[in-house]
């Protein structure tokens, strides 16, 4: 095998990454609070396949879309079959309640999920092909408070995560004014069409709403100046915006009004909101010319300047949008799939960018780390070391070892490391004798303890010094 292929394979595929350490404590911490919050307030956890009929998200999605047209990852099977890995989660879980029979629960049915979806992206600043998420559903229910109850939740768990979000809104109408709204849409992009990107341009004849989620410069310039559907909605739809908009004001949520706000996928109607953080980013700029970003990576901009650089350049912090959810309401998408009709709303947020967002914030992630670290020496000691550790995870006290280490000094510098508060240190007499030595990190201080007596006598010692601190 060429030595190059032998390096590719041991590189994750582009838009990939392993996650470990930090940042996994991170998507661990956010993961567990939006579980709690989510079971609170009524969601019941639900897992989907991470392959679909791939029909089922053309069906849903629109021919228009981005994710159907270059994002999706499409296979067939062996036996004839195409499937799709997910590239979103709502779908899958409407799925999901038609096929287990969820429409004859008492509704609204109320889910909450979390996992792996796939798009096939450019990556960069917070945005993978493989990227984590976290969502709320909830099913059968038309009214405002379920807009509500999902921006409520998603809001909560910013708060708690110490995620600086900015909560932003919108409606989209639904089927009977957004005609109205996309006629007078199109006759504005009409009179700029020469001016719009290449996929616009395309987009144009199939869904000119999608022209306000284009990410191209010229195409948000024209943005700005563009017709907004606020001023075309019909009395119901403004009347269920209004509903929401007092709820927002009732639970003292902050919200701002993004007249331009539509989402990227095309089963939204009515209720559509993100979150959005602002990041100052460091980036290189030389005398008389623009600001320029140097990709690292996979393309994330980020800036690295070395000092030498930095006689040459000025370092600036320029602030970046950075949308780490977002969702709204899509009644008509169960029409799409099953032919019926299911009022519903709900919510994705991307734990990659959430993760990115507190990082950036500083917010330190509460770690669980061990108190004392066990020191087996000789092949005695190492096979009553496992009945011990079983001993210890009874207790509630957490401990960590160095299996491979042999010597008293190397595990001894290995707990050092760790900064542990006691060493357990476990012999070839010890193990023999029924005792071990309790070794205390800070001063050095030991004591031979009986075996039974240990878990006590260091539950104490534990709780004294939780105390202290």
């Amino acid at each position: 095998m060429p030595r190059q292929v032998k390096k590719d394979l041991l590189r994750s595929p582009r838009g990939t990454r392993d996650l470990f350490g930090e940042e996994l404590a991170r998507f661990d911490f956010i993961r567990h609070a939006f579980d709690g919050l989510a079971s609170y307030y009524g969601f019941q956890k639900i897992q989907t396949p991470h392959i679909e009929h791939s029909d089922l998200f053309t069906a849903s999605l629109g021919e228009a879309t981005d994710i159907v047209e270059k994002q999706m990852y499409t296979f067939r099977t062996r036996g004839g079959d195409q499937l799709t890995l997910r590239p979103e989660g709502t779908i899958p879980v409407v799925r999901a309640y038609f096929e287990q029979g969820m429409q004859a629960w008492p509704q609204p049915v109320m889910l909450h999920y979390s996992g792996s979806y796939f798009r096939h992206e450019s990556p960069q600043r917070g945005r993978f092909r493989e990227f984590g998420q976290v969502g709320l559903e909830i099913l059968g229910d038309g009214d405002a408070i379920a807009d509500a109850t999902v921006i409520r939740v998603a809001s909560l768990l910013m708060q708690e995560i110490g995620a600086p979000a900015q909560l932003e809104l919108n409606t989209l109408g639904d089927k009977e004014c957004r005609p109205v709204y996309r006629k007078e849409l199109t006759n504005y992009y009409r009179k700029h069409f020469n001016y719009l990107c290449k996929d616009c341009k395309r987009r144009f004849k199939e869904n000119p709403l999608r022209l306000l989620d284009c990410k191209e410069e010229g195409c948000r310039e024209l943005k700005k100046n563009a017709p907004q559907m606020l001023e075309y909605i019909c009395k119901d739809c403004k009347d269920h915006f209004k509903a929401v908009l007092d709820f927002m004001d009732s639970l003292e949520i902050p919200y701002l009004l993004n007249p331009h706000l539509v989402r990227g996928l095309d089963y939204y109607t009515r209720t559509v909101f993100e979150f959005v953080v602002t990041l100052n980013v460091n980036v290189k700029e030389k005398e008389g010319e623009g600001t320029t970003e140097k990709p690292v990576g996979d393309g994330s901009p980020e800036a690295t300047v070395s000092p030498a650089a930095e006689t040459a350049e000025s370092v600036t912090a320029k602030p970046v949008r950075l949308e780490v959810g977002g969702g709204g309401r899509y009644d008509y998408l169960a029409d799409l799939l099953a032919g019926k009709s299911l009022p519903a709303a709900g919510c994705a947020l991307g734990l990659d960018r959430l993760s990115e967002a507190i990082k950036e914030s500083g917010v330190l992630i509460p770690e669980e780390k061990a108190r004392v670290f066990l020191i087996q020496l000789g092949d005695v000691a190492k096979r009553k070391s496992l009945a011990l550790v079983e001993e210890f995870r009874k207790a509630d006290i957490k401990l960590v070892q160095a299996l491979a280490k042999d010597s008293l000094r190397g595990q001894l510098r290995v707990a050092d490391k760790l900064g542990v508060e006691y060493g357990i240190i476990l012999g070839q007499k010890e193990a023999l004798d029924g005792t071990v030595i309790l070794r205390d990190m800070s001063s050095g201080i030991q004591e031979t303890l009986p075996l039974p007596k240990l878990i006590e006598r260091l539950k104490n010692k534990v709780r004294v010094s939780i105390g202290a601190k």
